[in-house]
């Protein structure tokens, strides 16, 4: 395939430099963002969750614990890895941001997760995370995808399941999504274990808002 060597007539009226453009998009928000209810030290998280979505009336619906940002900050300058429940997640993680080069690991795709899914009676979404083993104490967890990964997450932790640094639980969809994110933001009050967690009230969420939330945990530069 020959490359296009020359750009075409302009014919639009547009903003075509990137690091204009990203200078304005940041201060778009901010401008018609209420981030006022959220954690001081959230703020650039709650920035970068609504230009990964693209609705400024997103920030309204985040609960974000006082600890989630330090914790995460913690866990991954010390090395921790990010695990996810899916590889939109994964893929949307600017690498260069992690501090320590950390793992992001999705084992979706893990030869052994239909059968774990069958045995358990279960998504393979959730059946994944059977593989997550040692790793998933200290971490930092990204589900942006299935809120069955959510709800197994919460279960294998009451059932004595290492204990992750940071929770971000963001799954999007019509069944069980706000269902599980509402199990999130209770689990200390019904059980009694305090996580670190970030969640958006109701059906959105996404691996683009799961991977936004990621990069700004990474790296505080915005």
């Amino acid at each position: 395939m020959d490359l296009i060597s020359a750009r075409p007539p302009r014919r639009y009226d547009y903003v075509d430099d990137g690091a204009a453009i990203y200078r304005a998009s940041f201060a778009t928000i901010r401008r018609e963002t209420d981030l006022a209810h959220l954690p001081a030290n959230a703020e650039r998280v709650a920035v970068r969750m609504v230009h990964g979505s693209g609705q400024t009336d997103l920030a309204a619906d985040l609960l974000i614990h006082d600890d989630l940002v330090p914790a995460a900050r913690a866990a991954l300058n010390a090395g921790a890895p990010i695990l996810t429940d899916a590889h939109m997640v994964a893929s949307g993680v600017t690498r260069a941001r992690l501090p320590r080069g950390n793992d992001v690991l999705c084992l979706l795709r893990d030869p052994r997760v239909p059968d774990i899914a069958r045995d358990f009676g279960t998504t393979r979404s959730a059946a994944a995370l059977a593989l997550w083993g040692d790793r998933l104490a200290g971490s930092v967890i990204a589900i942006g995808n299935a809120p069955t990964a959510l709800f197994h997450l919460l279960e294998m932790i009451l059932a004595g399941a290492p204990r992750p640094a940071a929770i971000i639980g963001v799954p999007v969809g019509f069944i069980g999504a706000a269902e599980s994110k509402d199990a999130l933001a209770s689990f200390a009050v019904e059980h009694g274990i305090d996580l670190p967690f970030l969640t958006v009230r109701g059906r959105r969420g996404g691996s683009a808002i799961a991977a936004s939330a990621l990069n700004a945990l990474a790296q505080e530069r915005e």
